[in-house]
């Protein structure tokens, strides 16, 4: 058969399943041939009756039932499972008249199927089975027959599922009253199927012995034997009993059958237990037949009674019951003594063998249906079965396991009453009962504590009590006569033993326990089992107590407290209370025993302290404190102790034996060397006071004992026993209350927590007892009462408060840990439990102490972090307390109060760091999630209202930010000023100190947090304040330049925490927010202006939402500082038509002012600065408007001239006078900008002339820049300068014509060097100040002058007079004043702000292609002198190099080559990185400007230093893994995209957006310069690289580079402009080839050079093409030389070719061969052969002889081998 899912052999259309087969079979054919199924027998047909001439009954059947029932007689489980559950469906679905069809058949397939081996077949057999009947219902009838035999097999299947199925069903087909009915009718056909299978069947017959394997056919063949036997007790127990008769002979013929009786005995337990079973059944419906059969029955059952399988057990005695019962005459076929009983005897011996729950209740029946003649000698039969049951409870299995345990007991008490109620008056039995056995099994068990849980005790009890019962009921009869000779006899006996095990010195713990249970038990009046299970161990409160014990105080409560471990004990009350309920027969003799077991263990006590003793004694008197034993115990001793005492305790204790034991001994014996466990003497001490007449008494007594008598430890175990007890309490109540222990635990509160102050010295168990006594005072509560006096425990918790109060301030020095920790626990314990009672003040005080210690953080407190933990647990529960009492909490409650005070100055302090600022707020975060669980919803507003600072306050913790932040917004133009308000910087010590207003906003921002999330509104627009005063904290630090590190920690903190504007909007009702926000901008300006602008600008408020506040365009005006910023800061948001209302506003006051107003806000400066913020957001675009303000500027320039600071000193100059030229600047600078239309020429000369005295006005006041105006001035200075300088380089002959026609020279020759002579040497002296951040508000200048700078032209640049700056030993060609400067500009390469090495990398950019003419010049002094002749670079470049790569090594070095470091933008690193691909890029542009020769030398010097390798690893760090540009993902596919290698740089000043990409893409500019400049150096390092770079080098270039590369190169051949005489060269873009054609008078030589897939690194290929008049050897020499040139020139294809041509040249104009390399021209040097041998003649290059001789270690020539000159 082949797998379902392996591919079919081409043509083969036969499925290879049989049932698919049939399937086929019946689709083609439409009726199927008689199929013959298997049988039991050869001649059984199958299922489906053979078809041929019974098409009708074929008809029947429908062909997809007809189908499945095929399927079912497969031999396949899976064919068979599936086939019957698509039985079953289709049962379900299809109609009645189809499924009927079926009938006929199932019975068949049925009887066989339900058999079947497989369960999950026989379970869906049963399912199927009730889906067809539930179709069927009565139409089932004519079949059932049929089927019922294995029906009732089926429901006594042994898989459960199987049988629970087949139950179903039959409870489907018939009501449980028409079950019976059902069997009956089928009664002769079950019994025959059923007894067939037991007599008749085998292994073999049931199964096909030839396709099923042994042990399948023997398991199937038990589980129909068990089946069967299980389904004649069914049918036995279902049969009405008038239809019993009929089967009469069928059974009777069943049980002569010898097989049928062997069942019993069969090595399979099922079988086993089946058998039993039936034969129960059997006895039971038939008992006639069973008496009949009694020789074979009795013997089958009776001697099997030693089975011990767990699966047979349960019916093996019933059936040994079932025949005692039935058949009389059992007895005379088995041998009960020497078969039956020592196989009993074994079983019980053995404890059960484990199965003691099952067999040992059935011990008692057992024994009671035995007749008297088996039994005999009675005497010894009883003792031997009882001995047998004692010695099974001895076995390991029986002590470990509780209910066996009790199944043992019950059956020895019950046998034993048996026993003693058959045989009364017969003495030797009944002395035997008790002392051979009671006594001995009691002795046992006391020995061993395992056996105490099985409940003997309780079963003693309740069999002492059933026989002083019957003794008082026949009270003058012979059997209670007997019955007091057994119970005096068994108190005789009791007594012996019980005093045997106490009295020993070293008596056994078990025994003492087992003996003290045993009396506690025994004084039970009705001990009843039923409901005395197992009992659980219960506490119960003392506020539980019974309302009656008030009015007797001498009868408490009865119910027994459990104490003492696992001891079941009874209160001491217990005897007064029931003592006249106990049988007189007990009381007397159990009396008797107690009194003399406490005498007993009294005189060890005092004559060896066995403490085991006393232990014991004290459990006696809790359960038998009476005045009488304390008698006897006090015998005749004097009274001396107690005389010393006051007369009321020596009265009472003459009066009273148990206070005069007390004194005596008591109190000696708690006062001994302390135990770990004294509870014990407790509990004697409460038996005595227990025989006190009354409360008062006991209250003398216990105050009387703590004055001197009674220790620390020992109050407090009084104390405990007291709480665990409401009997115990009870007794105590009045001396809990009382002032003594009142004062006393006062006093000890103060006395610890001074002591521990102080110091720590004594031991900690010291110290633990005492604390524990407080927090149980404090923390135990009886009906909502304290456990002592109110007034103390308020007295205790203000000592607390103190103690805290005081620790607070300690030093980390003096650790006071301990205290904390204590005090801790006792104000948690006391918080915790105290649900009814209200706080105290003093509580209130202590629960803020506990807040504020937790709230601060831990440099301050010096507290570790468990017990920070602890004061946080316990602080919270005095809130929970706190916010459950009802009443208007937040006016009553101080905490509230105080902790809202206390939270207000702290965050005012301004003492707070980020960490402290975080434990506050955590804190914070707490108390208001306690505060949310109150009722009264309004506290938490009320709580953050009065933490919410005033107006004046918040404006002071404002006005206390430093004023840093302005730099930015005048910088950038979004705020102007005219007057000076700059203070100092942040203060040196303040640099971990928050601001007060960020720790303010914070803190309310949080609680506002946790307020809104639980919806709750808060009053007086409290949220828009503190949403107001948050943004201000979060523009402050988003305005500053460098924002120190705790600023920026602050504010991820509040990310952390969720603290963000949009979280605090969505949570809570903000509406009137905005409209707060444009009143604080109108009233102060500044940072409130610029927060309406970032919150339009981030999109969380819209301009139309911001419009609605300013209508009226005049209420702006006149114009106040807050009314210039707003309008400022709105600007870039207004629409056009909104700007020109303000422009129109602007321009009629600036035509008339005077030199005054010039200067005010209200004047000339404020609508100045309106209109350049209007401008600079190109909404002007009136050409005449703006003409008209610069007449204006150039009419004030002749009224006011000494207004406008041209070429002055600027120390003297008014910070008003300052800002209106700095508008004016602005002005003109923005004019420049956005101004299309032509100006007059007396307009450029005012703009060009302002610009340069203001920029003169600039380098004078060099010094002043540290002024924040002067910075700015001379910023704007600079930006007018660049304008200009952008202006006319970007000038196109169109714009020229329309300029004044001498304007452009004049602006070469004057302006523009007036510009550059004043920046380039202020750049000099600029960068030489040690602030080097580019960030800094110092270096704000550096951006505008260095972008200024990068306009010089090279002759100015190279005409500027420096001053001289030369570095001794530096080998240059260079001119003097080249070298000044380079050596001036080339180290600025280094400097720490971007604008400068942006501007002298532009600078020197310019000078770069000038400099290798002078190497040129010079270049014969590096001839052939050198063996391999190398020339460095400019020194200058060199030198800046190697301090960059050292600075390099550091960042980069640790990096693997591959893995990308990104830099962030900025940063120190990011400067380094910056200037060392800078100065790459300059050496590369160097290089390319430098001649083959040169650069030959140039690459030599790089080799051999190792530069380049080092570069190559670097960028491989730098390069990003993709380097395509960002914005190209949404561009058309079809295009190539961007990447770093496609776009050029640009390298801008200004533009900052694009900083991240700065470094990738300088990096991708700078490998992709090397490849094309150097590509003979690149492969050189690739070849030689290790392999993981190597791969990681060629993936990636090959990607990314080399298309690019190969594009331009061949692009380069296709428009090159170079011109071979005698060779053309085509290039061919899309094969990445280049064809060269050189010619020669008849000589014609084609070259094709095809380049790489990964080029420049791979090989250049050169083939070859036509080849005329050229013999193949120099053919192949030209073709490996021109190879050569082109992999190690470093140059492009055009360079290597005419490099190639000119040694061709060279060859056919004579010039011979280097006989060395084959080549006029040298391939790495280009130098021709120069050095002769003497001898014959040849010429070689000098690099090739080098070469020679140090690889052949000889002088000679080449060729004449003669030596070398």
């Amino acid at each position: 058969m082949g797998g379902k899912n392996k591919q079919r052999t081409k043509g083969n259309l036969r499925p290879s399943n049989s049932g698919r087969a049939a399937e086929l079979l019946a689709k083609e054919q439409g009726t199927v041939p008689g199929f013959i199924g298997f049988g039991t027998s050869q001649s059984d047909l199958g299922y489906v009756p053979a078809i041929q001439g019974a098409e009708e009954i074929d008809s029947l059947v429908d062909s997809d039932f007809r189908m499945v029932l095929r399927k079912l007689s497969k031999k396949d489980v899976t064919t068979k499972l599936k086939a019957m559950q698509e039985f079953g469906t289709m049962c379900t679905e299809r109609d009645t008249e189809i499924v009927k069809g079926v009938l006929p058949y199932w019975p068949r397939i049925f009887c066989k199927i339900s058999l079947d081996h497989d369960r999950r077949v026989r379970e869906a057999t049963q399912q199927a089975f009730e889906k067809l009947i539930l179709k069927v219902k009565k139409h089932l009838a004519p079949y059932l027959k049929s089927l019922m035999g294995y029906w009732l097999m089926a429901q006594c299947d042994t898989y459960t599922p199987a049988a629970s199925a087949a139950k179903d069903a039959f409870e489907a087909a018939f009501p449980p009253s028409k079950q019976p009915e059902a069997i009956a009718f089928c009664k002769d056909e079950i019994t025959s199927v059923l007894q067939d299978h037991l007599i008749k069947e085998t292994p073999d017959t049931l199964s096909d012995p030839q396709t099923v394997p042994e042990e399948e056919r023997e398991a199937k063949f038990y589980r129909v034997v068990t089946c069967s036997l299980l389904a004649l007790k069914k049918l036995l127990c279902l049969l009405p009993d008038n239809e019993l008769d009929s089967l009469e002979e069928k059974f009777k013929s069943l049980l002569s059958q010898n097989k049928f009786w062997k069942y019993g005995k069969h090595s399979i337990p099922q079988i086993r237990s089946a058998y039993f079973e039936l034969v129960s059944a059997l006895c039971q419906r038939i008992p006639q037949l069973m008496k009949e059969e009694a020789s074979k029955v009795s013997p089958s059952v009776l001697l099997s009674i030693d089975d011990s399988d767990p699966i047979v057990c349960p019916a093996l005695w019933e059936a040994v019951l079932y025949t005692l019962t039935t058949i009389e005459d059992c007895w005379l076929h088995v041998n009960a003594k020497k078969s039956v009983f020592p196989k009993l005897s074994a079983v019980v011996r053995e404890g059960g063998r484990g199965l003691a729950t099952v067999i040992y209740p059935y011990l008692l029946p057992f024994i009671s249906k035995l007749p008297q003649t088996i039994t005999d000698p009675k005497l010894d039969f009883f003792k031997n079965f009882l001995t047998s049951v004692v010695a099974g409870l001895s076995t390991e299995r029986i002590k470990t396991s509780f209910s066996e345990c009790s199944a043992v007991i019950s059956a020895f008490f019950e046998c034993l009453r048996f026993i003693m109620q058959q045989n009364l008056g017969e003495e030797e039995i009944e002395e035997m009962l008790v002392n051979d056995q009671l006594i001995p099994f009691i002795d046992a068990v006391l020995k061993d504590a395992r056996l105490q849980d099985g409940q003997l005790f309780n079963h003693l009890a309740e069999t002492l009590s059933s026989w002083e019962a019957k003794a008082d009921v026949e009270k003058d009869d012979k059997k209670a006569h007997s019955l007091d000779k057994v119970l005096l006899n068994f108190w005789e006996r009791l007594s012996e033993i019980c005093v045997e095990k106490i009295n020993e010195p070293e008596a056994d713990v078990k025994s003492v326990s087992g003996v003290s249970n045993l009396l506690q038990v025994l004084q039970k009046p009705k001990s009843s089992l039923k409901s005395n299970k197992k009992k659980v161990g219960k506490v119960r409160f003392a506020d539980e107590l019974p309302e009656s014990n008030k009015e007797n105080e001498k009868c408490v409560s009865s119910e027994g407290e459990n104490s003492e471990g696992s001891e079941l004990m009874t209160e001491p009350s217990l005897t007064h209370n029931c003592s006249e309920l106990i049988s007189p027969l007990r009381k007397k003799p159990l009396e008797d025993l107690v009194c003399k077991l406490a005498m007993m263990s009294f005189n060890y006590v005092n004559e060896q302290k066995s403490e085991q003793h006393l232990r014991f004694l004290s459990i006696l008197l809790s359960s038998f404190s009476s005045t009488q034993v304390f008698k006897m115990l006090l015998g005749d001793e004097k009274q001396s102790t107690v005389k010393a005492k006051p007369l009321e305790i020596a009265r009472l204790a003459q009066k009273n034996p148990a206070v005069q034991f007390l004194y005596q001994k008591l109190i000696g014996w708690l006062n001994e060397d302390p135990r770990k466990d004294a509870g014990f003497l407790v509990d004697i001490l409460y038996s005595a006071l227990h025989c006190c007449d009354n409360n008062m008494e006991r209250k003398y007594i216990l105050d009387d004992l703590i004055e001197g008598d009674l220790k620390w430890n020992s109050i407090l175990q009084v104390i405990e026993k007291a709480c665990s007890s409401s009997d115990k309490h009870a007794l105590v109540t009045p001396w809990l209350k009382g002032e003594i222990l009142g004062e006393k635990l006062t006093t000890l509160a103060d006395h610890l927590c001074s002591k521990d102050l102080e110091s720590s010295g004594s031991s900690d168990s010291y110290f633990s007892e005492r604390w524990a006594l407080l927090s149980l005072v404090l923390s135990q509560h009886v009906k909502n009462d304290y456990l002592i006096g109110e007034v103390y425990v308020e007295r205790i918790i203000v000592k607390l408060h103190e103690t805290l109060s005081k620790g607070k301030e300690l030093s980390e020095a003096e650790n006071n840990d301990l205290s904390v920790s204590f005090i801790c626990d006792v104000a948690y314990n006391y918080f915790s439990s105290a649900k009814g009672c209200l706080l105290m003040p003093s509580s209130e005080d202590l629960l803020l102490t506990l807040f504020q210690l937790c709230a601060q953080s831990k440099e301050k407190t010096h507290l570790p972090d468990f017990l920070v933990c602890k004061l946080k647990n316990t602080w919270l529960s005095g809130v929970n307390l706190l916010i459950h009492q009802t009443g208007n909490m937040h006016k009553q409650s101080t905490f509230l109060c105080l902790s809202a005070l206390w939270l207000k100055n702290q965050v005012q302090s301004s003492s707070l760091d980020i960490k402290s600022l975080q434990v506050l707020l955590s804190a914070v975060d707490d108390l208001l999630n306690a505060l949310l669980e109150s009722e009264d919803t309004n506290l938490l507003g009320v709580y953050i209202g009065s933490v919410m600072p005033s107006n004046s306050e918040w404006e002071k913790m404002r006005q206390s930010l430093p004023i840093q932040w302005l730099h930015r917004p005048l910088l950038e133009g979004r705020l102007s000023l005219n007057y000076e308000c700059f203070k100092t910087d942040f203060k040196e010590q303040d640099t971990k100190k928050l601001p007060s207003h960020l720790c303010t906003s914070a803190l309310l921002s949080k609680m506002v947090l946790v307020a809104l999330k639980k919806e709750i509104v808060l009053e007086n627009n409290e949220l828009e304040k503190i949403i107001a005063e948050l943004l201000y904290s979060l523009q402050w630090y988003e305005e500053l330049d460098n924002p120190p590190v705790f600023l920026t920690g602050f504010c991820e903190m509040l990310q952390k925490m969720n603290i963000t504007y949009d979280n605090l909007c969505g949570l809570g009702n903000t509406s009137g927010l905005l409209q707060l926000l444009f009143n604080r901008s109108m009233e102060n300006g500044t940072l409130w202006s610029l927060i309406i602008a970032k919150l339009i600008l981030s999109r969380s408020v819209s301009s139309d939402e911001v419009k609605r506040h300013y209508r009226r365009k005049e209420g702006f005006f006149p114009l106040t500082e807050g009314n210039m910023h707003t309008i400022q800061s709105l600007c870039p948001f207004l629409s056009k038509e909104d700007k020109k209302e303000f422009i129109a506003q602007c321009i009629p006051p600036l035509l008339a002012w005077t030199k005054e107003d010039l200067c005010s806000t209200n004047g000339g400066f404020g609508h100045l600065a309106i209109f350049n913020s209007c401008l600079k957001t190109r909404s002007i675009d009136d050409g005449e408007l703006l003409h008209g303000i610069l007449k204006i500027l150039i009419s004030w320039k002749k009224d006011h001239e000494d207004v406008f600071l041209f070429s002055c000193n600027l120390s003297e100059v008014s910070p008003e006078i300052l800002g209106v030229n700095i508008e004016i600047i602005r002005f003109l600078s923005l004019f420049l900008k956005y101004c299309s239309s032509p100006l007059a020429e007396s307009e450029w000369d005012f703009i060009m002339c302002s610009m340069l005295a203001w920029l003169e006005t600039t380098s004078e006041n060099q010094a002043l820049y540290s002024v924040p105006l002067v910075q700015l001035f001379a910023c704007v200075s600079c930006d007018l300068a660049c304008e200009l300088s952008a202006f006319f380089d970007s000038a196109t002959p169109d714009t020229i014509g329309n300029l004044p026609v001498n304007l452009i020279s004049e602006w070469k020759e004057f302006f523009s060097q007036g510009i550059h002579s004043l920046l380039l040497p202020l750049l000099v002296t600029a960068t030489e100040s040690e602030d080097k951040s580019e960030t800094s508000f110092q270096n704000a200048m550096l951006k505008p002058m260095c972008e200024t700078l990068t306009y010089i032209p090279k002759d100015q640049l190279l005409s500027q007079k420096l001053p001289s700056r030369l570095v001794a030993g530096q080998k240059t060609n260079l001119p003097e004043y080249l070298q000044t400067l380079l050596n001036t500009l080339a180290p600025l390469l280094l400097y720490r702000a971007r604008p400068v090495q942006i501007a002298v990398y532009h600078m020197l950019y310019k000078l770069m292609p000038e400099l290798p003419q002078y190497d040129q010049d010079n270049l014969k002094s590096y001839g052939d002198e050198e063996e391999e002749p190398a020339l460095s670079p400019p020194a200058a470049l060199m030198c800046l190099l190697s301090t960059q790569e050292d600075l390099l090594e550091n960042v980069l070095g640790c990096i693997p080559v591959g893995q990308i470091v990104t830099i962030k933008p900025l940063s120190e690193d990011f400067c380094y990185v910056l200037g060392y691909l800078l100065t790459w890029k300059l050496i590369l542009t160097f290089f390319k400007a430098a001649s083959s020769q040169l650069r030959a030398l140039y690459s030599m010097y790089l080799r051999k230093t190792k530069s380049l390798n080092k570069l190559l690893y670097h960028l491989f760090r730098l390069m990003p893994e993709n380097p395509t540009y960002a914005e190209t993902a949404v561009e058309i596919s079809n295009k190539d995209p961007k990447t770093f290698f496609t776009e050029e740089l640009q390298l801008s000043i200004r533009e900052t957006s694009t900083l991240p990409y700065h470094i990738p893409h300088l990096a991708c500019s700078v490998y992709h310069m090397t490849l094309k400049d150097l590509p003979a150096m690149v492969r050189l390092w690739w070849n030689s690289s290790e392999k993981r770079v190597f791969n990681i080098v060629d993936r990636f270039t090959s990607k990314y580079v080399s298309n690019v590369l190969s594009f331009q190169e061949i692009s380069s051949v296709q428009t090159s402009t170079q011109l071979f005489n005698g060779m053309t060269v085509k290039a061919r873009a899309t094969t990445r080839e280049v064809m060269a054609t050189y010619t020669i008078e008849d000589i014609v030589i084609e070259l094709i050079i095809q380049l790489p897939s990964n080029y420049p690194l791979g090989s250049i290929t050169v083939e070859s093409g036509k080849r005329v008049g050229v013999a193949v050897q120099q053919w192949r020499n030209w073709m490996l030389q021109l190879s050569t040139y082109l992999t190690h020139q470093n140059g492009s294809i055009m360079e290597g070719l005419a490099l190639w041509k000119n040694n061709v040249d060279k060859r056919f104009e004579g010039v011979e061969d280097c006989m060395i390399c084959f080549s006029v021209i040298h391939g790495f040097n280009y130098s021709l052969p120069k050095k002769a041998c003497r001898t014959c003649k040849k010429k070689f290059h000098s690099a090739c002889l080098y070469k020679w001789f140090t690889s052949s270690n000889k002088s000679t020539c080449p060729l004449c081998r003669e030596t070398f000159f």
